[in-house]
């Protein structure tokens, strides 16, 4: 979202008399410019706090005091207004200040734990309401009692857009130049590659990682881009409920799937400016159902590869947390990391786990509240995110999530055929330096009936493990004996197979 659009929503919310805005967000640098741009434009002063330095007069703001910006990092601090450090001493001077402002007040929530500062900053709020003032709250995971609740308005901070990323990366590029003579071998293509591989990033996360790649080598060059894809890897990972998969690092290759390759191939379409032109929106997504190991998975994988985007998958055991909010906040998280990613493929593996059974009471409620977010996400969704679900057990999957619209097409996948086992057969064959023609195929694909993608992949890898412990070749016979050995899914379940079947023969579209 540009800053633009961001300061004329703080405005909009400052002018409607809202007396309460929460921030939840850790970028303090970022809400310190679109506070500052949002107060200079209205002409009203703002003050900002915190437990470490007291209420201030923000400087570089309006009727503010100068500032020498020249002077070091540290040495000029602003003089705190008054005794005003503690909690409660801040909301009692608020009180008495007779002035129109906004009051940005940082990590504020924890304090309301005190029933006494609760019961002054919901007197100051209610005085804000009719004189246009305004608190910001900002933190992590702001908590409000429910008496404050009522006059407060949450505002979502997207992660930085790519205008401001593409600034960040020129004030980088300006500062390693000329501070540390780095070498800077860039174009402007590779620039914009740089802004991309950073979207998802904070602002600070992008300085740190940009300076880091400058200054280990002392270049800046376009070989970069991989190893802060890397890092973004890295962060996605350990940030919340998310992995992460950039478009360099997959190489996944796929047998079969022709129906549903071909209908890709058609969507792919709805994301170029002719769609755009004849406002066609980008398409949602597909839900792919059918039995363990035919190769679901790898096609999402697929899809992001042939589509050149990055893959986003979301865990659902990372998405679920003990604390009561705290689930539905890392699910929105997620979709909002997403949203800054796009054009990305999002992966949400068996959503039955994740958004199933919505009709149980035993958690409270919250899986109903956050299959409801998603069926909203996806229904109103203008970011090109295509959404790529897949599950097992169709059973467990709402019907709202199955109707017309909610996603483009449903596919069914079933057990290989005879042709598709044979590419899985060279695929992997080939993929562990296994030449196929060396192998009797028509022997392996009478033996391998009834297997799926996993199990014939499985069967290759067991054997080659078999042939290093005999010393000798893999070749077919012992490929065959592997594949007597295992007993696979369409045996062992085969009541639900054909249930599974029977259900999706009419109703899904075959992913062959």
């Amino acid at each position: 979202m540009p800053l633009s659009v961001s300061v004329r929503d703080i405005q909009t919310l400052i002018l409607s008399y809202h007396p309460v805005i929460v921030i939840e967000t850790l970028e303090e640098e970022r809400v310190q410019t679109l506070l500052k741009k949002a107060t200079e434009e209205m002409s009203i002063p703002m003050f900002e706090w915190s437990i470490a330095q007291g209420l201030i007069r923000s400087p570089g703001t309006f009727n503010a005091p100068w500032v020498n910006e020249y002077a070091p990092p540290g040495t000029l601090k602003p003089a705190a207004i008054g005794n005003t450090a503690e909690p409660l001493a801040v909301l009692k001077h608020v009180q008495d200040m007779s002035i129109k402002a906004l009051f940005w007040l940082k990590d504020f929530g924890k304090h309301f734990e005190d029933p006494e500062t609760a019961r002054h900053f919901r007197e100051a709020a209610q005085l804000f309401s009719q004189k246009r003032s305004a608190f910001v709250l900002t933190g992590d995971n702001i908590e409000l009692p429910r008496e404050i609740e009522h006059d407060a308005v949450v505002y979502d901070l997207k992660l930085p857009d790519r205008d401001e990323l593409s600034r960040t990366v020129k004030e980088v590029v300006r500062t390693m130049r000329h501070k540390h003579r780095t070498i800077v071998e860039l174009e402007d293509q590779d620039m914009q590659a740089l802004v991309q591989a950073m979207t998802g990033m904070t602002l600070k996360q992008a300085r740190q990682v940009l300076a880091y790649a400058a200054l280990d080598d002392g270049k800046l060059t376009t070989d970069d881009v991989e190893r802060i894809l890397h890092r973004k890897a890295q962060l996605i990972r350990a940030g919340g409920v998310l992995d992460y998969l950039p478009v360099e690092g997959n190489r996944v290759e796929w047998g079969g799937f022709a129906n549903l390759k071909n209908w890709l191939g058609r969507a792919k379409v709805g994301f170029s400016p002719a769609a755009k032109a004849l406002n066609l929106t980008p398409p949602k997504g597909i839900l792919i159902v059918g039995i363990q190991g035919c190769g679901k998975s790898l096609a999402a994988k697929a899809i992001a590869r042939e589509w050149k985007m990055p893959l986003l998958k979301l865990d659902a055991g990372r998405l679920y947390d003990k604390f009561v909010g705290e689930s539905e906040k890392n699910f929105r998280k997620a979709i909002s990391l997403a949203e800054s990613m796009a054009p990305a493929v999002l992966w949400i593996d068996e959503i039955e786990k994740s958004l199933g059974a919505t009709g149980s009471d035993s958690d409270g409620g919250l899986s109903r509240r956050m299959f409801g977010f998603f069926l909203t996400w996806m229904q109103e969704k203008s970011q090109e995110v295509f959404v790529v679900a897949t599950a097992n057990d169709i059973s467990q999957i709402p019907p709202e999530l199955l109707r017309k619209g909610r996603f483009d097409e449903i596919f069914y996948v079933d057990l290989p055929d005879l042709q598709e086992r044979g590419a899985i057969f060279r695929i992997h064959l080939m993929l562990r330096k296994q030449d196929p023609s060396h192998f009797d195929m028509p022997t392996l694909l009478q033996a391998s009936e009834g297997y799926s993608g996993a199990e014939i992949e499985q069967a290759v890898v067991a054997a080659l493990y078999r042939a290093l412990y005999v010393e000798k070749p893999l070749d077919t016979e012992l490929l065959v004996q592997e594949i007597q050995g295992m007993i696979p899914l369409s045996v062992s379940r085969q009541e639900h197979l054909k249930q599974l079947r029977n259900l999706a023969q009419d109703r899904f579209m075959s992913a062959r």
